[in-house]
Formats: C-alpha cells, structure tokens, sequence
C-alpha cells in the first residue's frame, strides 16, 4: 500500500501461492462512494455496485461509503482498503461445520472500522446450498476461534446467502452445518403441531384459571394439602403455558432483553412445574405408603422448595447466555419465532436431566400406588368390583397426570415413533391443565371429601397396612 501510495496506484492485485486479492485506495480529497468486489477462481475484481452482486457470482462483498469514511479518519484522509480469499484455510476450524467452498475471506481497511449504520453486505452463492448457514468471522488475533457474533445471516434464495456485518471483520467465512434429518422431517408438521399447542394451551389456561378462582375465592377455607398442592401446580402449568403462548409475539419485536425474559420466564416455569410433579408424587408417597413419619411446617417447606429449586439454574443459564432466539420452519415456507435454549448441551443437561431425575422417582411411587391399588381390589366385596374397578382405573390415569408422567413421551421421539411420539406429547401435555382441572372438580363434587388429608400445619402420619389400602 505504501508503494501505491508513491506512485498514485489506486488498484494493485495479489497473487501468493494460493492466496489471491486486491488491494484499494481511494486517495485524499477523492469522492467516497460505495465500491464492491467479487471474487472468480483466479482473482479479486473491482464489481459494479448496482448490477446486483447476488447472481451467479461465487463471493462477493459490498463496502460503505461510511467504512470508507472511517478509514479515512485514521489514514491521513486516505481510504484504504485490502481483499484477500484464502484457500483451504478453514479446512479444521469446527468439528461440527464446513466452510463453504473450504474458502476464506480476509478483509482490512487499516482502521477501526465498527458500529456501522450501512452494514457491509457479503454473499455466498452456491448451487443446491445444503444446510443451515450461518456468518462467522475471526479478528486475525491468538487462536483461530470463530464467532457469528455481530454479523447477520440472511438466506436470499436456494442458492445465496447474505452476511450483514456492522463491523469489518479481518477473516470472514460461511459456515455449513450439516442438514439436520429430523427437522426436514418434521417440518412439515410444525404448523399442525403449533395449533395444537395453542388451543390446548389456551383451553388449558382458561380451566386453570377457573380452578384457581373456585379455590382463592370459594373454597380456600376447606381445602387440605393435597388440594393446595395442586394449586401451585396449576400457577406453575399456567404460568407455562402463558408464557409458551405469548413467547413468539415477544420474539417477534426482535427486542433481545425481551427474549431473554421471556425465555427465563418459560424455561423456570416448566422447571417448576417438573418439581411440582415430584413433590406431588411425594405427598402421595408420605400419606398412602410411608408409616410413623411426622414434618413441622410441612406445607410452607414444600412451597419453599417448589417454587426456589430451579431459580439458580435458569440464573446459570442466563449467565452462559443461554437463552436465544430460535427460528422454526415449515415447508409452507412459514418460520416461526421462539425464545428458548439454543445449546443442545445445556438443553439435555438442564431439562431432559432434570426430568429424567423426577421422572424416575415420580415412576417408582406411581408403581407403588398402582401396586396398592392392585391389592385394595381384592378386600372389596364381589358385588362392587365392577364400580371398583372404573373408580380405580380413573384414579391410576390421575395419578399419571398428577406425577407429570405424560411427558416422558418425549424419551421416545425417535425413529417410527418421532411424529406419532410428538402429536400424542403435544396433545397430553397442552391438554395437561384442562385434565387436571377434571381431576380437581370430581374429587370436590364426586368424592366429597372423602379423598383428604391432614389440614394442619404439620403432617403426623401413623397406619397399618391395611389404612394403607383403604386409603387409596
């Protein structure tokens, strides 16, 4: 750049080994306009800016006026500007992605140049792209780690992809991820799935919010500890699905602090609500099955429990930056927009982990009931083992419901079973509020009572084995 400068030459090539570019200068007291170059298998060339650089042309890029301006700032009011295409030098940057064509783009101006208004606009263009796309860049500095973070990815068409950078990266390059098979696969049932979800969801919300009324405002006062477990599940489930419901509308403002709220408030929602599932399974444990056992303050220590456990996890989430914006398409061409965990790590570690642990000891007291239940059958008189039965059949599915067991079909999303598995875990699990709200209202209008348990604030639990069985 310095030889050019001394003798006024405004475009000089590069050609080293497999390294090709272009070096440019735009002298002082020149006109600063927009310039754009693209890239051919052999060079770097100066392209023409208003024949649309996104048609039929490998690479190309398009720099601002404004970029030009800031190097000028910082070149003694020479704009200064160097293009350079690397081969095979993202051949090992990621285990997980490629790199398109195996080539990178180095671009520098000789300056700081950041916090653009005008982005500069990069576009890759390839046959039959195959694969998610996303813009990485790399400073030039220490290790070769690549970062999306400040450029945009935008898909054009089948064949073309454009990197929006507000900031001028030393190395640029578009990164493949290879083509996710079961999303091709069930992306043609997201729009089925997604209104299943909402009317469930919103049905779902209308009967929790009918239980809580009927609980607060009529029947507090006689409610026992059962019943006032189930209240807090059903804040929980309707704190879920509220925010389930207005989680796109919400990802859809593109506002990130709003994203992540929402997100957090998803995420601990149904935390709680899998912890809720455990300590119901819990209660059922200590007043059907465990003798001699007595809790002080047994309700205040469960409501406690339920509602701070998963508080220090979606704080560690949100510290790791965990909570993004997700885009879902479907083969309509329609894309949906949710604010959840975009790391898979963190995702089977924190949710698919979490109720693993509740779903095991949830199944083993649902086992231990159901075998009780198997055991009551057989003290009842013959003439009343039809009624019996029917009333011990419904009692084992709210149990189910109860213990939060319908959403272990998601351990079965795979193979033959992955779009049957996920219509009967999005039927079940949207529907989740309104069958438990039947649960509620037959055993305060059906039962009458005759299912309860202590109403103090502590639990003194002392009975045979035979007011086990009666029990249930």
């Amino acid at each position: 750049m310095e030889e050019m400068e001394h003798n006024n030459i405004s475009n000089a090539r590069i050609v080293m080994g497999d390294v090709i570019g272009l070096l440019h200068i735009q002298e002082e007291n020149t006109e600063t306009r927009d310039t754009c170059y693209s890239s051919d298998p052999n060079r770097i060339n100066v392209a023409d800016c208003q024949s649309g650089l996104n048609t039929d042309i490998l690479w190309s890029v398009k720099i601002p006026s404004e970029a030009f301006n800031k190097s000028r700032l910082e070149n003694h009011g020479c704009a200064l500007l160097g293009v350079l295409r690397f081969k095979n030098m993202g051949k090992d940057a990621t285990k997980n992605y490629t790199v398109l064509n195996n080539e990178v783009y180095g671009i520098t101006m000789r300056a700081n140049i950041s916090d653009l208004t005008n982005n500069i606009e990069m576009f890759f263009t390839q046959k039959d792209l195959v694969g998610e796309a996303s813009c990485s860049s790399w400073d030039g500095k220490g290790n070769l780690t690549w970062t999306t973070s400040g450029c945009e990815t935008v898909k054009i068409n089948n064949n073309t992809i454009k990197c929006s950078c507000s900031h001028l990266t030393f190395f640029a390059v578009l990164m493949i991820s290879p083509p996710d098979v079961n999303a091709n696969i069930t992306a043609q049932y997201v729009e089925s799935l997604s209104f299943i979800s909402s009317i469930g969801c919103g049905i779902s919300m209308f009967f929790q919010a009918v239980a809580l009324f009927m609980h607060f405002l009529l029947r507090k006062a006689k409610s026992n500890q059962a019943t006032k477990i189930l209240m807090n599940m059903f804040v929980a489930l309707f704190l879920l699905n509220l925010s389930f419901l207005s989680n796109e509308s919400v990802a859809n403002t593109e506002d990130k602090a709003a994203c992540v709220f929402i997100a957090l408030l998803m995420h601990y929602s149904m935390l709680t609500t899998f912890t809720w599932f455990f300590i119901q399974a819990l209660h059922m444990y200590l007043w059907l099955i465990r003798q001699n056992i007595t809790i002080t303050n047994y309700m205040r220590k469960i409501t406690v429990f339920g509602w701070t456990l998963p508080a220090p996890i979606v704080v560690a989430v949100v510290s790791l930056g965990g909570y993004k914006e997700v885009i879902i398409k479907a083969t309509s061409g329609k894309t949906t927009r949710m604010c959840w965990i975009t790391d898979p790590l963190i995702h089977y570690i924190v949710n698919i982990g979490y109720y693993a642990l509740v779903f095991i000891f949830t199944t083993g007291i649902f086992i231990m009931i159901v075998t009780k239940i198997v055991q009551a059958r057989h003290i009842k008189a013959a003439d009343g083992k039809r009624k019996t039965f029917r009333k011990q059949l419904m009692m084992v599915l709210s149990f189910f419901l109860l213990f939060g067991l319908t959403w272990a079909v998601a351990f079965f999303s795979y193979g033959p079973m992955l779009i049957p598995s996920y219509y009967i875990f999005t039927v079940l699990n949207s529907f989740q509020g309104f069958f438990l709200f039947l649960y509620y209202y037959h055993i305060h209008n059906d039962v009458a009572g005759n299912f309860s348990d202590p109403e103090s604030s502590s639990i003194t639990i002392v009975q045979s084995r035979i007011n086990v069985v009666e029990n249930i």
